[in-house]
């Protein structure tokens, strides 16, 4: 079986997408937006929500992909980082919604703390993101492939047995042990 993620240039993608190359965007699209949908729906649990963000998040990918490092971590945890963070922030931005009156002098000042800690946040992410390619890297190939699988591409453990030919037990056993060695490795 191939490696979904072996398939498409992410960094090739990125690249041209800061180049200005529109087809870039849609081949990006094309090949990852699916994925990208299915995660962020997990985020937000609305649909109509997480297609907006997706649409947002293609925005910023196409705005900031000359800002992608390669020596940061992958292109293809970069894009999703994006989509995450995007998603992360509705749900803050939601769960903190609150009707100010028009003549409240604070409005003003919460808008600005959310800003900053949106940029905090990104740091935050963009960091943590590093760390886990680190751990992720850390892992051996086949294990790592089923993590990828079950919480990027959102694959049962059924289908991450059925697309590398592993049996179900042994693809429940990787994931569990590589979770586990994940958490340490973060913490």
């Amino acid at each position: 079986m191939t490696d979904v993620s072996s398939e498409f240039d992410h960094a090739a993608a990125l690249a041209n997408c800061a180049r200005g190359e529109h087809d870039a965007l849609h081949q990006l699209y094309v090949h990852e937006g699916a994925r990208l949908l299915g995660v962020v729906i997990r985020i937000v649990k609305d649909r109509g929500m997480a297609e907006d963000i997706v649409h947002d998040a293609c925005l910023n990918i196409w705005q900031r992909a000359d800002s992608f490092d390669p020596a940061k971590g992958s292109a293809r945890t970069w894009i999703f980082s994006v989509a995450r963070h995007l998603a992360l922030n509705a749900i803050r931005y939601r769960d903190r919604e609150v009707t100010f009156d028009s003549h409240d002098p604070t409005e003003l000042d919460l808008d600005e703390h959310f800003q900053h800690t949106s940029v905090a946040d990104e740091a935050f992410d963009w960091q943590t993101g590093q760390r886990m390619d680190s751990c992720l890297e850390a892992l051996e190939p086949e294990r790592r492939n089923c993590v990828l699988h079950a919480y990027v591409d959102g694959l049962s453990h059924a289908e991450i047995a059925a697309h590398t030919g592993a049996p179900l037990g042994t693809v429940k056993a990787w994931i569990k042990r590589s979770l586990l060695r994940l958490r340490e490795c973060m913490a």
